[in-house]
């Protein structure tokens, strides 16, 4: 017996389309659409608040073949295992709730998915739904059937754009000419204050033995909080929009701004808190939206990248040793080089591929950042040893 199909459809801000079929959830959202050229780690790269605000388009062909893993599964400090969000209030009884049980768990932070094939019958010793189960559980649409590497060829040339995806219910017909009429009112998502959709909005101190770090979280994947504590660092993880003076009542031994989405130019707190902490001689390591935070607060500029950096095989290499590193990105804005010349910023890594920056360090003082992730969740392992750079600076402070 054939399986009924959901008809879907994007509609680009051109006036563009392609048609599909529907999985996830049947639902209309608009946003940017970016692509992610990973051939694994769907389910870190979905719920990576980098992406909130974004509308994924996967260029591998097959996704969801081996499934989605337990969201119940946690470590000792209570951080879900396989995902880069939580989902849940860690402050919140709703912890010692099943997965299953949940009414609206928000560990997704993609508004959509577009794929060549969703498996619908998935295959690994680690899978606990499938990734249409996942997304309607969730509220998640998602389009299949599609040619992903024509609209991928689309995004290159013209860069990053707005449009709609819409999954309708069974029997329903696309109205293509309304939205290519609705599609010119769709909003830049990057005008809002996207970091503070997706930040935490009360302290979390994760116990530990070793020294005080205060991570500002700007939207963080949480293998980076895993990364520290690990090392024994104990991790107090607080709200983007911190100001110096709370921070400080922590009595920190070390600072941190996380990755994020969204415009860095927004986040005008924690470029003023940023500032405030290294010149106050507090060891500062910064990932990602945490790079560019870091070279505005130092007096530097950014700017938006035609179709940004979205995969885990970007090449970053170190200008000082010529040594290239493999690396996960997930960013659509970088760190202008040539607005640095008269700030106390060095050049540390550029992308191999396109030149721009990938990471700076302070003449002065005890301060670095890089734009990719050295959390290696998913990808490659090689830029580990930065955390263990960042301890160097704390033992030694």
């Amino acid at each position: 017996m054939k399986e009924e199909k959901r008809k879907a459809i994007i509609v680009l801000e051109d006036g563009s389309y392609f048609e599909g079929y529907g999985f996830g959830a049947t639902k209309e959202i608009d946003g940017e659409f970016v692509f992610n050229t990973g051939m694994v780690g769907y389910p870190e790269s979905m719920t990576d608040p980098s992406y909130h605000g974004q509308i994924l388009t996967f260029t591998y062909p097959l996704i969801g073949n081996y499934g989605v893993p337990n969201p119940n599964i946690r470590d000792k400090w209570g951080i879900p295992r396989f995902f880069e969000s939580d989902g849940l209030d860690l402050q919140s009884e709703k912890i010692n709730v099943p997965y299953e049980d949940l009414e609206n768990p928000h560990f997704i932070k993609t508004s959509g998915i577009v794929v060549h094939e969703a498996c619908k019958i998935p295959s690994h010793w680690n899978c606990f739904m499938s990734l249409d189960e996942w997304m309607k559980k969730e509220n998640i649409p998602g389009i299949e059937g599609i040619d992903t590497r024509e609209l991928t060829k689309k995004l290159r040339i013209q860069g990053v754009m707005l449009g709609i995806l819409k999954v309708y219910d069974y029997g329903e017909v696309p109205d293509i000419e309304k939205l290519v009429e609705k599609v010119k009112r769709v909003k830049d998502p990057n005008l809002r204050d996207l970091v503070s959709e997706v930040s935490i909005k009360e302290p979390i101190i994760y116990e530990n033995n070793g020294p005080r770090v205060v991570v500002l979280d700007m939207g963080i994947k949480l293998n980076i909080i895993r990364q520290l504590l690990l090392r024994n660092y104990e991790v107090v993880r607080v709200p983007y929009n911190f100001k110096p003076d709370e921070i400080f009542e922590y009595k920190p031994d070390a600072f941190l701004t996380s990755n994020g989405p969204g415009d860095p130019k927004i986040n005008v707190q924690a470029i003023e808190t940023t500032r405030y902490l290294i010149e106050n001689n507090l060891p500062f390591m910064g990932i990602c939206l945490g790079n560019q935070i870091f070279a505005l607060a130092m007096g530097g500029s950014t700017y938006k990248l035609k179709y940004g950096h979205r995969s885990q095989n970007q090449p970053a290499l170190d200008v000082k040793t010529n040594k290239c590193y493999i690396t996960t990105q997930n960013h659509g804005f970088a760190p202008s080089e040539d607005s640095l010349k008269e700030t106390d910023l060095e050049v540390w890594f550029i992308n191999a591929n396109d030149n721009t920056n990938e990471g700076l360090y302070h003449k002065k003082k005890k301060a670095f950042a890089v734009q990719f992730h050295p959390e290696n969740y998913p990808g490659p392992m090689d830029t580990e040893f930065l955390f263990d750079k960042f301890k160097s600076f704390i033992v030694k402070n």
